[in-house]
């Protein structure tokens, strides 16, 4: 029953992904926080569990990903290979500081960090900025920046570096096919940090690596590239603007609902 939770889960993950260019890290996190606590993990590791099991499966459908944008050749190389250092960097700092928070206060920060990318959904429209491209410094730094906030959350740092490039001139289906790329040296790194880490066994269930749980990753890894395929055929086929303000409300919701039941009352 359990793998056909995480089958779903991949499946959702995947169509959102397709059908809005959005890492299914959002839509993973969150479903797999409360699974793991109605499975009665403990409270203390849940949350890491969900993040890393995410970071993990964004490790290999960010291949499928990247394949599908250089095919249409919509990544700037040219910038991702000065904005990698920095991911790489950020990459290691958030992950190492996600595994000194509790979980209680990693889940209100990532309930703050749902509203933001679900305002981002309903209101937030790509406006151009300068016209040339970022500097290799700015892009470094950027880079850190990303990479410590994707790790921390547990996403693929779509939702961060595609507005992001835009803003710094970069046309829109170039920010999206480059933070595609940019998805796997972030799940690289935090992969590397959280399958290390090291946790009392009794806290842990069967089939772990560090903090990330097998059943889930493995689940979510068969279904969700060829779903995310689906997504992208659906987007050119449904209303999207309508599917994404609706999305945008459910991620505000669910980003209430963790900070509430994390902010001390």
């Amino acid at each position: 029953m359990d793998y056909l939770l995480y089958l779903g889960l991949g499946a959702v993950a995947g169509l959102i992904s397709g059908l809005f260019g959005l890492g299914g890290g959002v839509v993973i996190v969150p479903i797999l926080i409360v699974s793991f606590e109605l499975q009665g993990m403990a409270p203390e590791i849940s949350t890491h569990v969900a993040i890393a099991t995410s970071l993990a499966t964004i490790l290999v459908t960010s291949i499928s990903s990247i394949y599908a944008h250089h095919s249409k050749s919509s990544i700037r190389w040219d910038l991702v290979k000065y904005i990698t250092p920095g991911i790489l960097l950020g990459a290691f700092l958030g992950g190492s500081m996600a595994l000194l928070l509790k979980g209680t206060l990693l889940q209100l920060l990532f309930g703050g960090f749902l509203m933001v990318v679900a305002l981002q959904l309903l209101v937030y429209k790509p406006i151009p900025g300068e016209v040339s491209s970022p500097k290799p410094l700015l892009l470094s730094v950027a880079g850190t920046a990303i990479g410590s906030l994707s790790t921390l959350f547990g996403i693929g740092g779509g939702s961060l570096t595609t507005p992001f490039l835009t803003f710094r001139g970069i046309k829109i289906h170039h920010a999206v096919g480059s933070a595609a790329a940019c998805g796997f040296p972030i799940a690289l790194a935090a992969t590397l940090v959280y399958a290390s880490a090291t946790i009392p066994a009794a806290h842990l269930p069967d089939a772990t690596i560090g903090y990330i749980f097998i059943p889930a990753w493995l689940g979510i890894v068969i279904i969700s590239a060829p779903c995310a395929r689906l997504g992208a055929l659906l987007a050119y086929r449904t209303n999207a603007v309508l599917l994404q303000k609706l999305f945008g409300i459910l991620l505000l919701l669910l980003g209430g609902r963790f900070m509430w039941l994390n902010l001390p009352h």
